[in-house]
């Protein structure tokens, strides 16, 4: 395993939910990082993001971790879910909250 592997897989395995993102959640920099950003905070959850525009390694990395070839992703308690339209599916169907009860998520305080 890769250093940068190794970081983001102590990242994902640290945090029970984490947006690996463009930007940060109060200034999102692309529009899917805003939506996905939208979504969590809609749910009401705690969560962790981390900027790939600070560290080209992560964002590099981040996409060979999941074998997704997109950002955002998200990750709740090690899973990789998908993007921003994965989560908008799941939000609009009811799973998003409903994954994030059943694996004991905390609500943001």
């Amino acid at each position: 395993m890769s250093e940068t592997n190794t970081r983001i897989d102590e990242i994902v395995k640290k945090n029970d939910v984490v947006l690996f993102m463009k930007g940060t959640p109060l200034f999102p920099q692309c529009g899917f990082s805003s939506r996905a950003v939208a979504i969590l905070d809609h749910c009401g959850v705690a969560y962790e993001s981390v900027d790939v525009l600070q560290d080209m390694e992560i964002r590099q990395g981040i996409k060979a971790y999941s074998d997704w070839p997109t950002i955002p992703q998200l990750y709740v308690k090690g899973e990789f879910l998908g993007g921003s339209d994965i989560m908008m599916e799941m939000f609009e169907a009811g799973e998003l909250q409903t994954v994030m009860t059943e694996k004991g998520v905390a609500k943001a305080e």
